[in-house]
């Protein structure tokens, strides 16, 4: 104590403190350490997850593909099916459209092993239907860029066949038509999401530069962690699945973060603290609670790294740096700036909001809005619960019969796009045809007698005993001593039908052909192989991933606020917002319940890899507003009020940067429940939902509810626990409001600590 000041603790306090007195060195340092990432990043160059990191039987037939030096090309199919039942593949005209299509797709130059229906077989039971399939040359990863030539000369040829359908597809074609008709879809996304922020923010604050900061350190976090996510990926693979999540959680927290440091300064000037007092107060308070919430996000973001799965692995690593950055930025280089920037943080204020948000606060800093609200929780806190809990359990339990499933094409894309159509055509005239079964074959000699025999008795028994209709094609690498097996499996594009065949190939026809030949190995992939590996994966990591994030997200609550009933209450609060989502998620997307509000007509299943990513994001992004106001509140406590007082002013002070912080997030998240994938509309959707619902009946309702009825002891630690590390500080070490009778008196203190 100095002068009837408490000397405040705590990193964020010093880290806050020191940028403060050294404010050109702390912009500097965070310039070079951006400019370095970066610079060092590029350099390195990002390494992206292979298909050999992939589950399962997927990932080993890779492997076998990448040892033996192969390079399995994109495969392409033109479907060619007569539009009238009289006209038949024997046909001179069905016949005409065949050759001119092999002619076609031939002079491009572009393509190699152009095989005839009439050679392969590959002709329809019903004689109306015919494929012609041929290899995409150079590398199958870059053959979407390149297929554009073929596309237009089948084109070509199906405006000189009109009485056909002449239609393409295979996984270059694939690839560009979602690339194009996608891909500046997430741009716009990702690029609306920055300006969408920054509108909010500049109504939060009603001045531009005050608006400008969060956003400036946001984007300078996202490129500091592109760089580092290109240096990491030379230990950890990454993907651009896992760049799109880090900018949504690094705009996102980035923003927050600032948000809630940047409203703490300027209440405490408001309230008559000079600037400097000011913002040693907000590091103090704010400054903490960003730390503590960092830490717990980060915590929640590792989750992701006990799934076993690459790309879960790349998006939990690339989320937990992007926080990190963010949190340190926020307790380093934005106390410097605002030191900097001193009064000219208000310049360019609009007056309009700046007279409409003084009408919706009181002297305090206070919002009348949630001050209205907030009484009537506390005047009846058992009702408030009851009423709040039981709506969100309501809301909750379709999620008890909630289906995961990787989404078919027609689920994914509906009839958006002309190349679904195509799909389920060459699947319901070809079961299994669009996307066959793969078995890739490694012997000692696969020339040998027995391995020749093992593989020809495969062949008839995937067909004999009801695994695909055929033709079953096999294409022998002798050199590599591997062979590649294409099964067209009965069930198509019903994944359900598929799997069953799937798993009639891998428990049945597998063992009794191929395995029977010694140091044989046979792992069966493909798309339907891809998706069951990933889903039984996905399921396994499930109770890992839920039991870590939970256990130390409780354990850094317990810590930190030295208080058992805080850290279960955050713990059991956080899970209902979750199960809420999922309640919603479930009722919306399987059930159909408004599907046509967002688009979502006709999906019937929750994408599988979602559950648990929104558990991940959402565990740790809720506890931003928990740590927020729950610092707040026991700030108020260790000023000595009540704990019904201090649950009250916390609430009321923190609603308005939290209100404007949610506002951020769903509208971010709602951007991404706008594209046209089902995927990434389930994920906004989704990521909307549960913020929305956490920012307002879980804080602003269930939170002080709780408290108050659990009154004092919302601060119980037993006795068996207070061996624990103490990681709280005093937060009630903040200064008195300057008045204008002590001005000068309290200026000297405060500039004596």
């Amino acid at each position: 104590m100095v002068n009837g000041v408490t000397r405040v603790r705590g990193v964020a306090a010093r880290a806050g403190g020191w940028s403060a007195r050294h404010r050109w060195a702390a912009v500097v340092i965070w310039v070079l350490f951006v400019v370095l990432a970066m610079g060092i990043g590029s350099a390195a160059g990002r390494i992206n997850v292979k298909d050999n990191q992939l589950p399962g039987e997927v990932g080993q037939a890779q492997t076998i593909i990448d040892d033996a030096g192969l390079e399995e090309p994109a495969g392409e199919t033109v479907f060619i099916q007569a539009r009238d039942g009289s006209v038949k593949a024997t046909d001179p005209e069905f016949r005409a459209a065949v050759d001119a299509v092999l002619k076609a797709v031939d002079a491009t130059g572009q393509v190699t092993k152009v095989t005839s229906p009439y050679t392969a077989k590959t002709i329809s039971k019903d004689g109306r239907s015919a494929l012609v399939q041929f290899d995409v040359r150079g590398k199958a990863d870059t053959a979407p860029d390149r297929i554009e030539p073929v596309l237009d000369a089948v084109k070509k040829v199906q405006g000189e066949h009109k009485g056909l359908r002449i239609e393409e597809i295979g996984a270059a074609s694939m690839g560009k038509t979602f690339k194009d008709a996608f891909g500046d879809d997430f741009k716009k996304a990702e690029y609306s999401a920055v300006p969408v922020a920054l509108g909010i923010l500049l109504i939060a604050f009603g001045a531009l530069v005050a608006a400008l900061l969060p956003v400036a350190l946001a984007l300078t976090a996202i490129i500091a962690t592109m760089g580092l996510m290109a240096i990491v990926s030379h230990v950890q693979a990454m993907s651009d699945t896992a760049n799109s999540v880090m900018l949504l959680v690094g705009l996102a927290v980035g923003v927050d973060y600032c948000l809630f440091y940047l409203r703490r300064e300027r209440e405490e000037r408001e309230a008559g603290h000079d600037a400097q007092t000011a913002l040693r107060i907000a590091a103090a308070t704010s400054g903490r609670a960003i730390i503590v919430s960092g830490v717990t996000v980060c915590v929640a973001m590792a989750g992701m790294l006990f799934t076993g799965l690459a790309d879960f692995e790349a998006m939990g690593l690339a989320s937990l740096m992007v926080v990190a950055v963010a949190m340190v930025g926020s307790v380093t280089v934005l106390p410097a700036l605002l030191s900097l920037l001193g009064e000219r943080v208000e310049k360019g204020r609009l007056p309009f909001l700046n007279r409409l948000k003084r009408g919706k606060r009181n002297s305090n800093g206070e919002s009348r809005v949630w001050r209205a609200v907030l009484g009537s929780v506390l005047r009846r806190p058992k009702a408030a619960l009851v009423l709040a809990a039981g709506a969100l359990i309501a809301i909750s339990l379709p999620a008890l019969g909630m289906h995961t499933q990787n989404l078919t094409l027609d689920q994914e894309f509906g009839d958006s796009l002309p190349i679904v159509g195509t799909y389920d055509r060459v699947n319901q005239t070809f079961p299994g045809g669009a996307s066959p079964a793969n078995v890739v074959i490694k012997a000692a000699d696969i020339n040998a007698p027995e391995v020749k025999q093992a593989i020809a008795d495969f062949r008839t028994q995937a067909v004999s005993r009801g695994a695909s209709d055929g033709p079953v094609k096999v294409t022998l690498h002798s050199a590599e001593n591997v062979a590649v097996v294409d099964v067209p499996l009965i069930g198509g594009s019903d994944q359900k039908k598929a799997e069953k065949s799937l798993d009639l190939l891998r428990d049945h026809v597998r063992p009794d052909t191929l395995g029977k030949v010694r140091g044989l190995d046979a792992p069966i992939t493909g798309q339907v192989a891809g998706s069951k590996d990933f889903n039984a994966k996905i399921v396994g990591a499930v109770t890992p991933v839920f039991a870590f994030v939970v256990v130390f997200a409780f354990l850094l609550m317990l810590l930190c606020f030295r208080s058992l009933t805080i850290a279960i209450t955050a713990i059991i609060l956080n899970l209902l917002s979750v199960g809420a989502a999922y309640g919603v998620l479930t009722a919306v997307f399987q059930h159909g319940w408004g599907a046509s509000l967002v688009g979502a007509e006709g999906v019937g299943a929750i994408v599988s890899w979602l559950p648990l990513f929104l558990f991940v994001i959402l565990f740790g992004l809720s506890m931003d507003y928990h740590v927020f106001v729950v610092s707040r509140i026991r700030e108020a406590r260790l000023q000595g009020r009540s704990t019904r007082d201090a649950i009250q002013h916390g609430v009321v002070t923190t609603a308005g940067v939290v209100t404007s912080a949610a506002v951020i997030m769903v509208a971010v998240f709602a951007i991404f429940g706008t594209l046209s994938m089902q995927s990434m509309k389930q994920m906004g959707v989704g990521l909307a939902t549960a913020v929305l619902i956490d920012a307002t009946v879980i804080r602003g309702v269930l939170l002080p509810a709780v408290m108050a009825l659990l009154g004092e002891r919302n601060w119980y630690l037993p006795k068996w626990l207070r061996w624990l590390p103490d990681l709280t500080h005093d937060e009630s070490s903040v200064a008195p409001p300057v008045t204008a009778h002590h001005g000068d008196e309290d200026r000297e203190r405060v500039a004596r600590v």
